[in-house]
């Protein structure tokens, strides 16, 4: 039998990647062809895994934040044996309901670590990873965590602003555990790099406090040799792997046009007669195909080994907390029904969290330098530093967008719930990654403050108009606008329970009177929309309110009854739970009356599906403005004495 090289295991991947590239007629060939042989190096060398057991919790995490390359991943989940990718998957590849997608997407079990594809995501992803890594080697000892994340990142990647963020980060904690290769191929989509970027790569990762080594991505030798120095890092690593993107092609190396298009039949040929590679498409010759398989074996040796060491510390990593958050949750709301004083709801979140943070160790916060306004910070939190991973609060700095993919990192990897702070407003710049949280089915918790122009004298610059609107467009989110302190905590126990949805909490930066008078045990909240209030048995009117202006439609539905105008008033914490409930209880809440009145202090964009074609949707449409802000409610008419004329006007009356 043919003794198996280097250059026939890198070749293995090479060509299932553009085979299934030309097959589906649409995909990136070039990505897989240059970092193959990096790759055949860390699967055999050094990467710690086990197919037969994906979710093994000691594995390293391989994360490839190139995503467009997805290719290069299948085809090595294949290769090494794994049950999620078969032959006829990568022959499907970018096909409907294909596990190949045209970007890694995020499944449990599979192999796939995260869903990459938005360039930039993965390397923020990768230091949540390694930021877990070590906050749980603190927490469980290093017998049940001690592995290492590696992630692949191309030009694009590093381009990106949130790439800056995340990596500045990751050297300011020293992540000794995270190494990444970047595929320095010097080349993007419009064509040669040199276009847009001459940064001083080496000097860059140093100034972040990272290792550089720098490489000839093809040579065997020297990748071995550059991983083999990250085993002991003090901090984190960058390899430089100098590649030929299209690595083998003759006429296409090299250059932009392998980036993302298919080779062609007749260019496939020659990159075969160039690296001597006989075989038919998707033909894996046994002897190279039992070579990788036994490289995916290695790890079940390790994984066992681990289990006999880690002994019974492994069954006590699971443990069910929802009895104790259900005490939690019911004391706070007994007592916030017993105080029932004016509270901003961003006060009350930090009084639950403080609860929550005392019992519950796998709740981790953080906030990007907002951590005194957000309340995001309570009294028991240990802050996270370079060296020390035994607290639960990570100081992110401003870096909203980095903050954001961390956490998503953080909520991938094992154990652990994030949950990390800002102002609505730069909800914006979390936006990408809040979207791949929801795709990725991951809870997370975002905590937005100062949610509407109730923030006052800073401004239309950081006052909300569009963002809960955007926010409730993107599918399975749950946008949480709690009224007060009662709303506010059951609002946090449905984010927690939601284990497959993340959630954002918009919180307000000032005083809100108590809507909620006595104790239920009830989670109200958990319906979306509920009454919390009418002024008679029979009504002519139905309020819809969110948040701050709860309690500014209840002092208009008392006005209104004061002129024999009764309503009702409907608390709608969350639209996203309201649209899930029966048609019956939505019938019951919306269509008691024809006539209804929504009032948000945001866009009034889809208010109307609620309040139908005979309704008004009260808000603003136009930037916020700079003044104390009960003179800004004034100046955009969001007070009881507009919503009682409006009605009277929509009623005739």
């Amino acid at each position: 039998m043919k003794k198996v090289t280097h250059a026939d295991i890198a070749n293995a991947i090479r060509f299932l990647s553009i085979d299934a590239v030309q097959k589906a007629n649409s995909g990136h060939p070039g990505m897989p062809m240059g970092m193959a042989d990096v790759c055949a190096v860390l699967f055999k060398y050094f990467l710690k895994f086990d197919p037969s057991d994906p979710e093994w919790i000691n594995r390293d995490r391989f994360v490839l934040s190139a995503g467009h390359g997805s290719m290069l991943l299948y085809s090595l989940l294949y290769l090494t044996g794994y049950k999620s990718v078969s032959l006829e998957d990568i022959k499907n590849f970018r096909q409907l309901d294909s596990i190949c997608a045209g970007h890694p997407e995020y499944e449990h079990g599979t192999g796939i670590e995260t869903t990459t594809g938005p360039l930039g995501q993965g390397i923020a992803n990768a230091v949540g990873f390694a930021i877990s890594e070590e906050i749980l080697k603190a927490k469980k000892g290093k017998d049940i965590y001690d592995h290492k994340t590696y992630v692949i990142a191309g030009d694009g990647c590093l381009m990106e602003g949130i790439s800056h963020e995340a990596l500045s980060l990751a050297g300011h904690l020293k992540l000794k555990n995270l190494i990444m290769f970047f595929d320095n191929n010097s080349v993007s989509i419009d064509g040669p790099t040199s276009l847009a970027v001459s940064d001083n790569y080496k000097k860059r990762f140093e100034a972040y406090g990272w290792e550089y080594i720098d490489i000839n991505g093809h040579n065997e030798k020297q990748i071995f040799k550059a991983i083999k120095k990250t085993q002991k890092a003090k901090k984190p690593t960058v390899i430089s792997c100098k590649t030929v993107i299209g690595f083998g092609s003759p006429n296409k190396s090299g250059t932009s046009s392998v980036h993302g298009s298919p080779l062609g039949e007749d260019e496939i040929n020659l990159v075969r007669k160039k690296l001597k590679w006989k075989h038919a498409p998707f033909d894996i010759p046994k002897e190279i195909l039992s070579a990788w398989r036994a490289i995916g074996e290695q790890g079940k040796k390790l994984r066992l080994q681990w289990q006999k060491k880690a002994g019974n510390k492994i069954n006590k990593l699971s443990q069910d907390n929802s009895k104790l958050l259900n005490n939690i949750f019911t004391n706070a709301k007994i007592a916030a029904v017993k105080d029932a004083k004016p509270t901003a709801t961003r006060k009350s979140s930090e009084d639950i969290l403080t609860l929550l943070t005392t019992e519950i160790p796998e709740l981790i916060g953080g906030s990007a330098d907002l951590a005194g306004s957000n309340n995001t910070k309570t009294k028991s939190q240990k802050i996270i530093k370079p060296g020390n991973f035994s607290g639960t609060y990570i100081h992110y700095g401003v870096r909203e967008h980095a903050m954001a993919a961390i956490m998503n990192g953080i909520a991938l990897h094992d154990n652990l719930i994030p949950y990390g702070g800002t102002f609505l407003i730069f909800s914006d710049y979390c936006k990408p990654a809040i979207r791949l949280s929801a795709l990725m089915k991951q809870r997370v918790v975002y905590v937005m403050t100062h949610d509407s122009i109730g923030l006052g004298e800073d401004g239309p610059t950081h006052q909300p108009i569009e963002q809960l609107a955007g926010l409730r467009a993107i599918p399975n989110l749950n946008v949480f606008r709690p009224a007060d302190t009662t709303e506010t905590i059951e609002c946090w126990e449905l984010a927690l329970q939601q284990k497959k949805t993340p959630s954002v909490l918009s919180l307000t930066r000032q005083n809100l009177i108590p809507v909620r008078k006595e104790f239920n045990k009830e989670n109200k909240c958990s319906f979306g929309a509920y009454e919390i209030l009418r002024t008679n048995s029979t009504i002519d009117l139905t309020l819809i309110a969110t948040g701050s202006e709860v309690e500014i439609a209840i002092e208009a539905s008392h006005e209104l009854a004061k002129n024999k105008i009764h309503c009702k008033v409907i608390s709608m914490p969350c639209q996203e739970l309201f649209d899930q409930q029966s048609e019956t209880y939505k019938n019951k809440i919306l269509n008691e009356t024809t006539t209804k009145i929504s009032i948000e202090a945001a866009s009034t964009m889809g208010w109307k599906k609620y309040t139908g074609n005979e309704g008004r949707e009260l808000g603003i449409d136009s930037f916020g403005k700079s003044a104390p802000y009960k003179k800004i409610y004034e100046h955009f008419k969001l007070t009881s004495n507009n919503i009682v004329k409006q009605a009277k006007e929509i009623l005739g009356k």
